[in-house]
C-alpha cells in the first residue's frame, strides 16, 4: 500500500506506509478543526476583500468551509491517515466543495502560520475555558471557608504542629493561590492572543495582503512584528504549561492536605461515597482516590512543559517539523488541568465532611499554644527572647510531668516568671490563640471574615 503525497510533482515516489503513519498527524491534530476552519474563512475573506481572489470566490470558499464544519460536527467528516494533517484534509474536502476555488484557499499562506494561528485561537479559547473552571473551584473554596470561620485547625511547619488556625484562613490560602493561577492565565493570554497569520513559510508572502484585517475578523488583538518569529514562536505554549503546572502543583499540595486528613491517623475529615472506592480485598477501606489522582496527574502536567522546553531548545530559525510534538503535550495539559479542576471542585463540595471535633481536640492536645505564652510575657514588659526561652523551659517541664501547658498550676507558672496571672489560662485557650491573630492578613476571626468578604467581592466582580 501506498499513501499519495500531499505536496507537488518534486516527489517521484510516495512515501512507505510506515513513514506516512510516522508522518501523520492527523490522529490528534483533529482537536483543531474547529479552529483551523475560523482561520481559513478568516483568511478567505482577507483574500476576497484585497482582491487576490474574487468576492465570488471567497464567498464560495466562506459556504465551502462552514459546510465542513457542519458535517464535522455531524460526525461525517472524518479524514484518515491518507490525509496526513487536518489543514490538507479540509482543504481537500473544500477542493471537492468549491471546486478551483478550494484550490485557492492556501493562496499567500503557508502550513506554518497556518498552524501558528489555530493552536493559537485553540489556546486562547481553552485559557478562557480553565479560567473559568478556576472560578469555580474558587466558590467552592469560599463556601466551603464561610461555613468554617470559627472552625480550628492545626497549622503546621515542617509537618510539625506550629500554631492553631482558623480553618477558613486555610482554604482561603488556596483561593489565593488559584487567584493567582487565574490572573497568571490571563498574562499569558495576552500574549497568545498575537495573529501569525500572513507570516508565510518564514518570510511572509508577494501578495498584498491585508494581515491586520484578519487578524481582526479572528479577534487578536495584533500580529507578530517578525515572520521568523511568528511561525517559530512557542514561548506562549511554555508560558502556558508553565502556569497549567502551578495549578497543577497547587491542587496537588489540597490534594497531599486531602489525603493525610482522611488518614486513620488525622482523622480531620471524613470522605463520603461520592468521591472513594474501596478496596478489592480489605472491605474496611475507603480510599481517597479523587485526590491521589490529582497529585498523580500533576507530574503529567510537569512533564509536558519539560517536554517542550527541551523540543524547543535546540531549534534553529524557523519552522521546524520537531513542532509537530508541541500539539499532544498541549492538548494533554488542558485536558488534564481541566478534569481536575473539576473533580476538585466536587470533592470540596460533595466529596468530604470535617470532623469539628476532632479538629477541636487536636488543637487542645499539644503545645501549639507556646508562642502565645512569649508574646503573653512580652505584652508585660519581657524582652522577647528571654521570654521564649522561658516558655521552653515550660514545655521542657510540662512535657516531663507528662501534661499540657494548660494544666500547669499558677504556681508553677509563676515560678517561671512572677508576671504570669490568672488571665494566662484564657491568654492560650485555642480559640483566644487564633483570634488574637489580628495583624493584616493573619488568622484572627475579624481577618478572616475581611478576606471572606473581599474574597466574595472579587468572585463577584470578576476580576
Amino acid at each position: 500500500m501506498t499513501t499519495p503525497n500531499a505536496w507537488s510533482d518534486r516527489f517521484d515516489e510516495t512515501l512507505h506506509p510506515a513513514i506516512a503513519r510516522f508522518n501523520a498527524s492527523i490522529g490528534f491534530d483533529i482537536e483543531l478543526i474547529e479552529y483551523d476552519l475560523t482561520g481559513s474563512v478568516a483568511h478567505a475573506r482577507m483574500l476576497a476583500r484585497t482582491g487576490i481572489i474574487s468576492a465570488e470566490e471567497g464567498e464560495r470558499l466562506v459556504q465551502g468551509l462552514e459546510q465542513i464544519r457542519q458535517e464535522y460536527r455531524a460526525g461525517n467528516f472524518n479524514p484518515g491517515i491518507d490525509q496526513e494533517d487536518v489543514h490538507f484534509a479540509v482543504e481537500r474536502r473544500l477542493t471537492e466543495l468549491a471546486g478551483d476555488a478550494g484550490k485557492k484557499l492556501h493562496t499567500a499562506r503557508s502550513r506554518n502560520d497556518q498552524v501558528g494561528t489555530d493552536i493559537r485561537l485553540y489556546l486562547r479559547a481553552q485559557i478562557d475555558q480553565i479560567r473559568e473552571a478556576l472560578r469555580v473551584y474558587q466558590e467552592a473554596l469560599l463556601s466551603l471557608a464561610q461555613e468554617n470561620v470559627e472552625t480550628l485547625i492545626p497549622g503546621y511547619t515542617h509537618l510539625q504542629r506550629a500554631q492553631p488556625i482558623s480553618l477558613a484562613h486555610h482554604l482561603l490560602a488556596y483561593f489565593q493561590m488559584a487567584r493567582r493561577d487565574w490572573q497568571r492565565l490571563g498574562e499569558i493570554r495576552a500574549r497568545v492572543n498575537i495573529s501569525p497569520l500572513g507570516s508565510g513559510a518564514l518570510a511572509g508572502t508577494t501578495f498584498p495582503i491585508d494581515r491586520h484585517f484578519s487578524a481582526e475578523l479572528l479577534g487578536f488583538e495584533g500580529v507578530y512584528n517578525n515572520s521568523l518569529d511568528g511561525v517559530s514562536d512557542r514561548d506562549f505554549a511554555i508560558e502556558f504549561l508553565g502556569a497549567a503546572s502551578l495549578i497543577m502543583v497547587h491542587l496537588s499540595r489540597l490534594s497531599e492536605e486531602m489525603i493525610l486528613w482522611a488518614s486513620q491517623e488525622f482523622s480531620f475529615i471524613t470522605l463520603t461515597d461520592r468521591c472513594a472506592t474501596g478496596s478489592s480485598i480489605m472491605p474496611q477501606k475507603k480510599n481517597p482516590d479523587v485526590p491521589e489522582l490529582i497529585r498523580g496527574k500533576s507530574g503529567r502536567v510537569i512533564g509536558h512543559l519539560q517536554s517542550l522546553l527541551v523540543l524547543m531548545k535546540g531549534l534553529p530559525l524557523a519552522y521546524n517539523k520537531d513542532l509537530q510534538e508541541d500539539k499532544e503535550a498541549l492538548f494533554d495539559a488542558v485536558k488534564t488541568v481541566l478534569a481536575s479542576l473539576e473533580a476538585m471542585t466536587i470533592l470540596l463540595t460533595e466529596g468530604i465532611r470535617f470532623r469539628p471535633e476532632r479538629l477541636a481536640s487536636a488543637v487542645a492536645e499539644d503545645f501549639s499554644n507556646a508562642t502565645d505564652v512569649a508574646d503573653y510575657l512580652a505584652g508585660k514588659g519581657v524582652p522577647f527572647r528571654e521570654a521564649y526561652n522561658l516558655v521552653g523551659k515550660a514545655v521542657k517541664t510540662s512535657l516531663g510531668a507528662g501534661k499540657l501547658l494548660k494544666d500547669l498550676t499558677l504556681e508553677e507558672w509563676r515560678t517561671l516568671h512572677p508576671a504570669f496571672e490568672a488571665d494566662i489560662y484564657e491568654a492560650i485557650t485555642p480559640r483566644q490563640v487564633v483570634a488574637a491573630r489580628n495583624s493584616y492578613g493573619g488568622t484572627g476571626f475579624d481577618q478572616v471574615r475581611q478576606a471572606l468578604t473581599a474574597a466574595e467581592a472579587e468572585l463577584g466582580q470578576g476580576q
